[in-house]
C-alpha cells in the first residue's frame, strides 16, 4: 500500500512539473508576446511515457533498498552466529589443550615413576642375586657342619638337609624358602648347642662288637657314654680343619664309668642332684 502511494504522489509531482513547463512565461502587465516560432505542445503520450518510467525507476531503487536491507540483516545474524560459533570453537580448543598439558604430564609422571620402578626392579634382582648367594653359601657350609654333628641331632635334621638343592641350577624352590630352611637348621643347632641330653646309641666298643650304651651329650662340643657291662668313653666333634671327617671321634675312657653312670642316673632323676666331675677339654 505504501508503495502504491509513493508512486502516485511522485507521479502526480512529475506531471504538475511537465505541465507547468509546457505554459508561456509571461509577465504582470503585459501582453505576451507571441513566439517566434511557435513549438509543438508535448503529447500525452510523452507525458505517460516518462511517469511511467519514473514510476519503474522508483520502484527498482525501493526494491534495492529493501534487498540492502535484508542482506544486512541476513548479514548481521550470520556475523552474530559465526561469531558464536567462533567463540565456542575458542574455548574447545582452550579445554584440549589444558587436557592436552594435562596428559602430558600425566605421561610425564608415569615415565618418571616407570623409571623408578625399573630402578626399583633393578635394585631387586641385584639384592636377590646376592641373598641366593648367601643361601648357597650358607647351604653349602651346614653340609659341612652336618658331618660334624651327632647322629641323633642329624638323624632329627635330616628332612631339612634333604630340602636344600644339590645341583642350584636346578633349584625349584625360592631363595625365601631355602633362607627358611637354612634358618630353621640353624634355630635346631642352636638350641641343640645350649642343651644336656641322654641318647640311646650303639657304638663298637672293646673288639669291635657293637653294643648299647648311654651317651650324654654337652651340647655340641662333648659327650660321655657308659655300657651296661661298665665301659665308658668320651666323644668329641672332629677338628675343624678336618674336612673329610664324618662322625665324631670316640675315645674309651673306662676310669669314668662310674662318674658317667651318676650323671646319666641324675639326669633320668633316679640320683638327686649333686656335682659329677667329668673331664672336658676345650678346642
Amino acid at each position: 500500500m505504501n508503495r502504491r502511494i509513493t508512486t502516485t504522489r511522485i507521479g502526480t509531482v512529475a506531471l504538475c512539473l511537465v505541465s507547468f513547463a509546457a505554459m508561456p512565461a509571461a509577465q504582470d502587465g503585459e501582453k505576451a508576446a507571441p513566439p517566434a516560432e511557435a513549438k509543438p505542445a508535448a503529447r500525452p503520450d510523452d507525458a505517460a511515457r516518462s511517469l511511467e518510467e519514473t514510476r519503474l525507476s522508483m520502484g527498482k531503487w525501493i526494491e534495492t533498498q529493501q534487498i540492502l536491507s535484508r542482506e544486512r540483516k541476513d548479514w548481521q545474524q550470520g556475523k552474530e552466529i559465526l561469531q558464536g560459533r567462533l567463540e565456542l570453537v575458542k574455548q574447545e580448543i582452550a579445554s584440549l589443550e589444558e587436557k592436552i598439558q594435562e596428559a602430558q604430564s600425566s605421561v610425564a609422571t608415569a615415565d618418571q615413576k616407570h623409571a623408578e620402578l625399573v630402578a626399583e626392579n633393578e635394585r631387586m634382582k641385584a639384592a636377590g642375586a646376592q641373598l641366593t648367594d648367601a643361601a648357597v653359601r650358607l647351604e653349602s657350609e651346614i653340609r659341612r657342619i652336618a658331618k660334624r654333628l651327632p647322629e641323633a641331632v642329624r638323624t632329627k635334621l635330616q628332612p631339612l638337609f634333604q630340602r636344600m638343592p644339590e645341583d642350584a641350577s636346578k633349584v625349584r624352590v625360592t631363595t625365601a624358602e631355602r633362607f627358611q630352611n637354612v634358618l630353621g637348621i640353624l634355630n635346631a643347632l642352636a638350641t641343640a648347642n645350649t642343651e644336656i641330653s641322654v641318647q640311646f646309641e650303639v657304638h663298637e666298643l672293646a673288639g669291635g662288637k657293637p653294643t648299647e650304651v648311654k651317651t650324654i651329650y654337652v651340647g655340641l662340643a662333648q659327650a660321655y657314654y657308659v655300657s651296661g657291662g661298665g665301659e665308658a668313653g668320651i666323644g668329641r666333634p672332629p677338628p675343624s680343619e678336618d674336612a673329610s671327617a664324618d662322625g665324631w671321634i670316640w675315645e674309651p675312657a673306662n676310669a669314668i664309668a662310674g662318674d658317667v653312670l651318676k650323671a646319666v642316673e641324675i639326669l633320668e632323676g633316679k640320683q638327686s642332684p649333686a656335682f659329677v666331675p667329668l673331664p672336658l677339654q676345650i678346642r
